[in-house]
């Protein structure tokens, strides 16, 4: 091989090897991140974050103060809140419509995806408090996974939560199939960050938010299904399998949170019931509400009807599958609000829905986009 040759080939080499190398590094860096808030059996705390210079920061506590707070920072820097620990209870499954009832799904990590949208239809304000008065805002699941601000969505959500009921609103967020994944130790979707904190720490990752943690806590007393008006809100779908077994949304909801860390073996050994509800016909994950292939077991018009009645509603609202739009089936019995969140914003689709009394509407980044 002559010189001129070898050199070409060398720098094929290089070339090859280095870009690919300087992502990994990209990936694999720490950034902003928690808090993690761990409770020990003796009263004290351990609270865990990653600064906006990815250094951990890990402190105890003898007991935390009554009026215990802290910013949380997104992992690029650009946004930044305070939040305050607060009495954490399951709500309630059923209320009343407000005048505005604001619907979004799946977040999965893009802070910048939801303070835009929240902030565009005046749910929260330029300094991310709530503005949204005796209004409420509905979150359908799935914040974990596939982006680098999950615990800032979190606390967001959390925090939103005690402001809302301040002002006579609520704030809601269901458990999607993201939340139990991550919870028994599946993390086949979580960016490597989260890893290697857990790996820095000497844990594994679903440790830092256990039932004795803050946050795990609070996800153990979030519901499955709730019931606003007529509006039957739900993560995946209702299947004919979940009708048969005359579930009422409390025993659901309650189930759900008791099964929440388990492994699917755990949950077969422990009871069927469980089992059942966080596989495929279960609520978390069924697609036959929205999709027709047979590989998704589509639901009939007469089950869905049998759904409807049964739980005295007018529509089931889902997220979970993906759709270029809002989108609405069985003459908008069905609608999934489901979409890629960054693409949609981008292309100025919908992200969202807003119910006000009997009219929906299909809303964006800006606002009101079109009656549905």
């Amino acid at each position: 091989m002559n010189t001129l040759r070898l050199l070409h080939v060398l720098f094929l080499l290089v070339s090859l090897c280095s870009l690919p190398v300087q992502a990994d590094e990209a990936r694999d860096t720490l950034s902003a991140d928690g808090p993690y808030i761990l409770y020990n059996a003796d009263g004290g705390a351990r609270v865990i974050s990653v600064n906006p210079k990815g250094e951990v920061v890990d402190t105890t506590y003898a007991s935390l103060p009554q009026d215990f707070s802290f910013e949380v920072v997104s992992h690029d820097g650009k946004h930044r809140f305070p939040v305050s620990l607060h009495q954490v209870e399951r709500p309630g499954w059923k209320y009343d419509q407000p005048k505005k009832l604001f619907v979004m799904s799946d977040p999965h990590g893009n802070l910048d995806c939801v303070i835009s949208l929240l902030q565009g239809n005046g749910v929260i304000d330029e300094d991310y408090r709530w503005s949204y008065g005796k209004n409420r805002l509905m979150i359908i699941g799935d914040v974990f996974d596939r982006g680098n601000d999950v615990m800032q969505i979190f606390w967001l959500i959390y925090k939103l939560e005690k402001e809302a009921q301040d002002a006579g609103g609520q704030v809601d967020f269901l458990l999607g199939n993201h939340e139990p994944l991550v919870l028994m130790n599946d993390l086949r979707y979580t960016k490597k960050k989260y890893k290697m904190l857990a790996d820095t720490l000497h844990m594994e990752y679903p440790q830092l938010l256990s039932r004795s943690t803050e946050l795990g806590y609070w996800l153990c007393t979030r519901n499955t299904m709730q019931l606003i008006g007529s509006n039957l809100f739900v993560h995946a779908g209702l299947s004919k399998q979940f009708f048969d077994h005359n579930l009422s949304i409390p025993t659901v909801n309650e189930e759900m949170s008791h099964g929440l860390y388990k492994r699917r073996a755990e949950r077969m050994a422990e009871s069927p019931l469980t089992y059942f509800l966080f596989a495929t016909y279960g609520p978390i994950w069924y697609r036959g509400m929205v999709r027709q292939d047979a590989k998704y077991y589509p639901l009939a018009a007469d089950s869905l009807q049998m759904i409807l009645k049964k739980y005295d509603a007018e529509r089931v609202i889902v997220g979970h599958t993906i759709f270029k739009d809002i989108s609405t089936f069985y003459d908008k019995k069905v609608i999934a609000v489901n979409v890629d969140n960054q693409e949609n914003r981008d292309a100025k689709r919908g992200r969202g829905i807003l119910i006000e009394g009997k009219k929906i509407f299909v809303v964006g980044d800006e606002g009101k986009m079109r009656p549905l």
